[in-house]
């Protein structure tokens, strides 16, 4: 599973997205997070791709690219329920 946070850095979420991030690393060194700003091409176009319409998202792939969980909006999840699925 892979876990995909998609979150635009210089807005009013930016800085509770980063808190998460590093925090979900600290407590999760194993895991890996890929994170994309919906400003680059690739974040835009990933989040075409996964109909992402609220920001910040956190979604959970599998290696298939099939959509297992789906987080949107300000309101984040339990970091452990993040890793449950990325472990999954």
């Amino acid at each position: 599973m892979k876990v995909l946070i998609l979150y635009r850095p210089h807005s009013e979420h930016g800085r509770l997205i980063e808190d998460f991030i590093h925090e979900y690393q600290t407590r999760h060194s194993t895991d890996h997070l890929e994170v994309l700003s919906i400003d680059t091409r690739e974040g835009s176009a990933t989040a075409t791709l996964y109909d992402v319409m609220t920001y910040p998202a956190i979604l959970v792939l599998q290696t298939d690219g099939y959509v297992q969980k789906v987080w949107q909006g300000e309101t984040l999840p339990l970091m452990d329920e993040v890793a449950a699925y990325a472990r999954a």
